[in-house]
């Protein structure tokens, strides 16, 4: 499903560029900008997909590239089978809350794709860590710690578009490996 929703963006994208497309005279700043999004995430060691929110502030560093420090959060349940000489076995379940931190490198494909100054596309990838903290149900009293079989190092690729709105908001799509948002925003 993420296989078919990546290419059918892909597609989009493409198809709105060609149909939009028109020569720009002066290159376009990208940086200066606050995104706010929410969407949904999906990690292999979680199994499904689940709510998730990301910010973050970017700066331009050099043509059609920018930088973001980000912060994202998502949060997700899981079942553990578990009991003992004095409790009988039981489902116990535990939340789980994950905060990745880091930054991620934008690079903007407007000028390859003769976009109109409406649109904007770009490719990422997000490096930083990810901050877990698990919380059991009461009257667990087994091990309480959760096996992770993933680093603390977070790891992102992204594809996405932004129409402009106006000159100071947009609204963006954001299609990742980890995270996918739709958002706000906002140019400085």
């Amino acid at each position: 499903m993420k296989t078919t929703l990546f290419t059918s963006m892909v597609i989009l994208m493409l198809s709105v560029t060609i149909l939009t497309a028109q020569e720009t005279g002066t290159p376009e700043k990208y940086g200066k900008t606050l995104n706010i999004g929410a969407g949904i995430g999906y990690f292999g060691y979680v199994g499904r997909a689940f709510p998730a929110g990301s910010i973050n502030f970017e700066f331009d560093v050099f043509k059609n590239f920018t930088l973001a420090p980000f912060i994202g959060t998502f949060s997700y349940q899981r079942n553990y089978y578990w009991g003992d000489k004095n409790t009988p076995n039981r489902y116990y379940y535990y939340r789980t809350v994950v905060v990745p931190v880091g930054v991620k490198g934008t690079y903007y494909f407007d000028q390859l794709f003769h976009a109109n100054s409406k649109w904007d596309f770009y490719a990422a990838g997000s490096l930083g860590f990810a901050f877990r903290n698990s919380v059991w149900e009461n009257g667990y009293y087994g091990d309480r710690r959760v096996m992770q079989t993933t680093s603390p190092l977070y790891l992102d690729a992204h594809i996405g578009a932004e129409y402009h709105i106006t000159q100071k908001a947009g609204l963006f799509l954001d299609l990742s490996t980890g995270i996918s948002t739709f958002g706000l925003a906002l140019h400085f």
